[in-house]
C-alpha cells in the first residue's frame, strides 16, 4: 500500500479534499469503506468534516484510480489541466470541471487542454482557435528513424464504420485537407522522439499523419503495426501534448503567455526542447 499525507487547506467533507487532491470519488470512497483513510492519525470511516490544519492520511493501491487531470493554470476565465489518459474532452473533463471544451484531446492523448469557465471566454478562444492564435505543439515517440523538419499536406477521410481515419495523397469527395508540421528532436535507429504542431487539427490527426508516413507512434494499436507493438512492449501510445502558445486572444491570463510541461516517459531522457 501507498500512503499520502494531505494538510487541509480548508475546512470541508473529508472525500471532498480526498478528490480535490487527484483521487477518484469511487477511489476515495473505497478508501473509507475499508478504513484505509486516518485524520490526524486515527482511523476513519465516516465522511465527516475536517478543518483547516487537519492531516488526512489515504492508504492506497498503486492501480488506484486516480482523477483524470491535473490543474496547471487557473483563473476566473480559464482552467489549464493535463489531461490523462483514458478519459474523454466532452462529456468527460468538460463536466468535472464544470467548463466549456474550446478543443480536444483523443481520448488516450495525454497533455495540455484549455477550457473555457464562462461564455464570453468560450466565444473568445473559439475564434482565437479559428484564426490560429493558439498554436498547439505534441511530443511523441515513433518507429523508426525519421530525421525531419518541415510540413507536410495531405487529406484525411473518415471511416465512421471502423471508427478510424484514412490519409490519402489526394483529394477525394469526402476528404479534408490537414497540415503537419514535424520535427525531430532525438533520432535514433529503432525510433525516434518528434515534435509536432498541427494547423488546426481533424479527429486522429497525428496519428494517421504519422502512420501513413511510415513512423507509426509507439503503443498507438490503432494505427501502428502489430510487430512493432509487440517489439516496444507499449500498451500506451507515446503522444502528449506539451504545449499551447497563445497569441493576443483577449483573455488577460492567457494573452502572450505559453505554457509546457513534459510527460513522464521523458523523465530519463536528456533532450533540448
Amino acid at each position: 500500500m501507498i500512503k499520502k499525507d494531505i494538510v487541509v487547506s480548508k475546512g470541508k467533507k473529508l472525500l471532498d479534499v480526498i478528490v480535490d487532491n487527484n483521487f477518484s470519488y469511487a477511489t476515495a470512497r473505497k478508501a473509507l469503506r475499508n478504513k484505509d483513510i486516518k485524520v490526524n492519525g486515527r482511523a476513519c470511516k465516516e465522511n465527516v468534516k475536517v478543518e483547516e490544519g487537519d492531516v488526512v492520511t489515504i492508504y492506497f493501491k498503486e492501480d488506484a484510480q486516480i482523477k483524470p487531470y491535473e490543474i496547471v493554470f487557473e483563473d476566473d476565465d480559464v482552467v489549464i489541466v493535463n489531461k490523462f489518459s483514458g478519459v474523454e474532452v466532452e462529456n468527460g473533463i468538460d463536466k468535472l470541471l464544470n467548463a466549456y471544451a474550446v478543443h480536444r484531446l483523443d481520448r488516450n492523448t495525454e497533455g495540455l487542454l484549455v477550457l473555457a469557465k464562462t461564455v464570453e471566454a468560450k466565444k473568445l478562444l473559439e475564434k482565437a482557435f479559428k484564426q490560429h492564435l493558439i498554436r498547439k505543439f505534441y511530443l511523441t515517440e515513433v518507429v523508426g528513424e525519421f530525421e525531419v523538419n518541415k510540413m507536410f499536406t495531405a487529406y484525411l477521410e473518415k471511416d465512421s464504420e471502423k471508427a478510424l481515419v484514412k490519409v490519402l495523397p489526394k483529394k477525394t469527395e469526402n476528404s479534408v485537407k490537414i497540415e503537419t508540421y514535424i520535427k525531430s528532436v532525438k533520432v535514433g535507429k529503432e525510433s525516434s522522439l518528434v515534435e509536432v504542431e498541427i494547423i488546426g487539427g481533424k479527429t486522429h490527426q497525428i496519428r494517421a499523419h504519422l502512420a501513413y508516413l511510415g513512423h507509426a507512434i509507439i503503443g498507438d494499436g490503432k494505427y501502428g503495426k502489430r510487430e512493432d507493438y509487440k517489439k516496444f512492449k507499449e500498451n500506451k501510445q507515446k503522444l502528449f501534448a506539451y504545449k499551447l502558445v497563445f497569441g493576443n486572444v483577449g483573455i488577460a491570463g492567457l494573452d502572450g503567455k505559453e505554457f509546457k510541461i513534459l510527460p513522464k516517459w521523458l523523465k530519463n531522457v536528456k533532450v533540448d526542447i
